[in-house]
């Protein structure tokens, strides 16, 4: 599999708050990726350097082999990245099918595999609630309401930051199970998670960072096993 995303040697600074401390991290196409690491350790700021959010950065970042260092947000986007960020951030003042549809547009190679047909099959939950208003909407429905509208883009890669965290059992599950899907679906996604073991579970390969470095990487059937796993995830 060819490499979509390519970061090297990452720097990243909130002011003078020096926090990425040359991190790599390498996703391929079709290639479901874990990041983990206790809070606090850069795991958010790295999503972030990635789309462009944080501008005092240092490094190489190439998306689909097209120089993404200096781009703004929105064109990263436009290169195939959906961002499913903590906190969901949803419209709350949209329906659920304004939500859905303010995002759809076809793939970059002009597929349409999430259409608002498959993307309502996928949540029925959000069906039953096509012409609810964002802010109506439980928690767990607003988190399925995020996921769907990033997969409405058809992304090639799609970041998932904490979509489980402060959900009911029975909605995690659902979410997991949609993940799982996703991964199938052959778009690359990277997961950030507090459930380290699902992550695990649900992934090709895994980075730790600690103190904004990575501390452990490799196979996520490996890493599990792991001797030092827990202590660097405070666990």
């Amino acid at each position: 599999m060819s490499v979509f995303l390519d970061a090297t040697d990452i720097h990243a600074w909130y002011g003078s708050s020096h926090v990425l401390h040359g991190v790599d991290i390498h996703i391929k196409r079709h290639e479901t990726i874990g990041l983990l690491g206790r809070n606090g350790m850069g795991k958010s700021t790295l999503i972030r350097t990635l789309l462009g959010h944080v501008h005092k950065r240092e490094g190489r970042i190439t998306i689909d082999g097209k120089n993404a260092m200096e781009l703004p947000p929105y064109q990263i986007a436009r290169l195939g990245v959906a961002y499913v960020p903590e906190g969901r951030g949803i419209f709350p003042n949209l329906t659920v099918k304004e939500n859905l549809m303010m995002s759809a547009r076809p793939g970059r190679s002009g597929q349409r595999v999430w259409t608002l047909e498959r993307t309502l099959k996928t949540f029925p939950r959000l069906e039953e609630r096509i012409n609810h208003l964002g802010e109506q909407l439980s928690g767990g429905e607003q988190q399925m309401l995020s996921i769907g509208r990033a997969l409405m883009t058809h992304p090639d890669l799609l970041i998932l930051d904490e979509a489980t965290e402060g959900l009911a059992p029975l909605i995690v599950a659902e979410i997991w199970s949609v993940i799982r899907e996703i991964c199938e679906d052959g778009i690359a996604t990277l997961i950030v998670d507090r459930d380290w073991r699902k992550v695990l579970h649900h992934t090709d390969r895994a980075l730790v960072l600690q103190k904004g470095q990575v501390v452990l990487s490799g196979n996520s059937a490996e890493i599990v096993q792991h001797p030092d796993i827990k202590k660097y995830l405070g666990v």
